[in-house]
């Protein structure tokens, strides 16, 4: 018996295994507890931050904290933005849903189980060289564990804090047969190599029982303090400054302004699997109906109603200081329910969500790594196609109700759609008129009625170099818009047409991003949108188009700095049918520039600092209008 037991000690790594009965149990409270093993995210990988970590967590850990396999969907298409956004900016990427767990049951899917047989061993064979070893400790001492999988993996190799708390559970084992009566299973040259074993190994049981000790005091303390077992909290805080100069003729500069946007999120799993997101936002942006205290009514370069202009910043919301529904007024910093979504598998490779408070942008990932509210771009222009903004798809403020699914048709091709509507709250339309031919609630009412919006996107990972995401959705509109908030022609979208009439639209777009280095990628994306009028008194039809090339830099100058230099067209009339006018009355038409260039530098792991400009050549395409430059100093807190 002694020799099998010093044998698999140093050759198939006799202790290997039995090690689980002790650290595997203690070893999900250590990856809660103990703050110095730092999850990084972004690339999966568990960093040791404490030289003084010991081998056995590190060594186990690579074996046991594993991603479950059932919870792997497409690769990211844009993988360090994901984790910036998850539950922070208004996407919540659904790659790879958040759970929660309590600290008590984290990972205990992963814990080893103790073998009764070492036939239950499905890489342990009876011509193995230690296999009458494991089956004498199997069925005399019952102190053998095996993996989740049936597996034993003997030759793994093993640290001696590993050794020495595989002898600790044998030692615990054979304690429970004395106790029991049942001594006369344990012989005596057993006992003494088990003392002698104990001996050498005194000062690294006396190690273990230390830290097993600590673990358990830390993990009481986080468990009685904790916030919840079941949701966790995460947040992002934006403080800016904005100034602005350029824009409509006559018109004087805009004061640089100080804004803020604050976001908490709540996102809570019941099964594991699943995510009830809720998110909570307040923002001091000024606008309202008629666009007044907004930087661009004051560059007059916003619509007269609603606001919309190419001059907007990427964090703040497309209709501030409004309720679209009900055209009432929102106060500055008042809090808004902003995200509400519930997600939820139902088979391996279908998942469903559904929520009263969504964007399009929650379930359709961002192909270009320019996008991040509050991390990357500084315009809206340069974040998403604006197929994914039509609609109010990102409104900022949760605009729609909404419900569709996500079929992961292959590792490298995934399959998104939902259909979304704004209104569905309101059970009649009023009869009250904001304007001549528009509602109080100008978007209709009911969930099958007034404006909706189907939207699908196709994302296709053909090497891992290259993402594309190909994108369709079809709209509804009460009123004369597109709901992107891009461009001032956003409202009156069929020029000369009554801003009452109206709309549908067939929107279609792609966007790329090739990364040439794992530090630099191109990206770009293109769109259009055909407007029609839906009334059949008016025949009047408008085509949009827009696009955009940039080049994006990850560990610029330093690592977690990042930058981004993009140029592109805003959305423009480029073809009119029927009564609709290529050409608003006064302007002069010409074809819009977009350019746009920022670096976000990384101060620490929850804070970045990025400055960045944007400049606009014949802003809102009426070359009356002067060269506009917006400058942003964004501060960006995450916790």
């Amino acid at each position: 018996m002694a020799k099998y037991l010093l044998a698999s000690a140093s050759g198939m790594g006799f202790l290997c295994l039995i090690a689980g009965l002790s650290p595997v149990q203690a070893l999900p409270s250590l990856e809660i507890a103990d703050k110095n093993v730092a999850v990084n995210e972004e690339n999966g990988r568990y960093q040791k931050n404490d030289s003084h970590q010991s081998n056995l967590a590190n060594n186990i850990s690579s074996q046991l904290l594993i991603a479950n396999d059932s919870q792997k969907k497409l690769p990211s298409v844009n993988q360090q933005q994901k984790n910036q956004d998850l539950g922070v900016d208004s996407a919540v990427n659904f790659w790879q849903p958040i759970t929660a767990k309590s600290a008590s049951s984290s990972l205990s899917s992963d814990k080893l189980a103790q073998v009764t047989s070492v036939s239950q061993l499905s890489d342990v064979q009876p011509n193995d060289w230690a296999f009458q070893a494991l089956q004498s400790l199997v069925e005399r001492y019952g102190c053998i564990a095996g993996y989740p999988n049936q597996t034993y993996r003997g030759n793994r190799a093993m640290t001696r804090y590993e050794f020495a708390a595989g002898l600790n559970a044998c030692l615990d084992r054979i304690n429970e047969l004395i106790a029991t009566a049942t001594g006369d299973l344990v012989k005596k040259e057993d006992l003494a190599t088990l003392q002698k074993l104990q001996e050498q190994f005194a000062a690294e049981l006396a190690t273990l029982r230390g830290r097993v000790d600590a673990v358990e005091a830390r993990t009481a303390e986080l468990e009685a303090n904790q916030f919840s077992t079941t949701t966790k909290l995460n947040g992002e805080v934006i403080i800016a400054g904005v100034g602005a100069s350029g824009g409509a003729p006559n018109d004087s500069d805009p004061n640089i302004i100080l804004v803020n946007r604050v976001r908490l999120n709540l996102t809570t799993s019941f099964t594991g699997k699943d995510s009830l997101i809720t998110g909570l936002q307040a923002y001091n942006f000024l606008g309202g109906a008629d666009g007044q205290g907004s930087l661009q009514q004051s560059l007059g370069l916003a619509s007269p109603l609603l606001s919309a202009s190419s001059a907007r910043t990427s964090f703040e919301p497309q209709f501030p200081g409004l309720n679209v529904n009900t055209l009432s007024s929102v106060g500055a910093n008042s809090v808004q329910l902003y995200k509400l979504l519930y997600i939820f598998p139902v088979a391996n490779k279908l998942t469903l969500f559904a929520g009263t408070a969504a964007e399009t942008s929650d379930a359709f990932p961002a192909i270009t790594p320019f996008y991040g509210e509050g991390q990357e771009s500084i315009s809206r222009f340069a974040g998403l196609n604006p197929v994914v903004r039509i609609s109010g798809g990102t409104s900022g403020t949760g605009l729609a109700s909404a419900a569709g699914f996500i079929f992961n048709i292959s590792p490298n091709l995934d399959l998104r759609a939902l259909y979304g509507n704004p209104n569905a709250n309101l059970t009649q339309k009023s009869a009250t008129e904001a304007v001549p031919g528009v509602s109080t609630t100008p978007l209709g009412a009911g969930l099958f009625s007034g404006s909706s919006v189907i939207a699908t996107q196709l994302t296709f990972k053909p090497s891992p170099a290259l993402d594309i995401g190909l994108n369709y959705a079809h709209s509804y509109h009460e009123i004369n818009i597109l709901g992107t908030g891009l461009i001032s022609g956003d409202i009156g979208a069929l020029a000369g047409v009554a801003v009452g009439t109206p709309v549908t639209l067939n929107s279609v777009g792609g966007t790329l991003t090739w990364r040439l280095s794992p530090k630099i990628a191109l990206s770009g994306y293109g769109a259009a949108l055909f407007v029609d009028a839906a009334s059949n008194s008016v025949n009047a039809s408008t085509t949009f188009t827009s696009w955009m090339a940039g080049v994006h830099f990850r560990d610029l100058f330093k690592p977690g700095n990042t930058a981004g230099i993009l140029f592109g067209q805003p959305l423009f009339r480029t073809d009119t049918g029927g009564s609709a006018q290529l050409t608003p009355t006064g302007d002069n038409r010409v074809t819009p520039y977009h350019l746009e260039a920022y670096y976000r530098l990384q101060v620490t792991d929850n804070i970045s600092i990025t400055p960045g400009a944007f400049v606009l050549f014949n802003p809102e395409g009426n070359s009356n209008n002067d060269t506009t430059t917006v400058g942003v100093l964004r501060t960006t807190f995450t916790f």
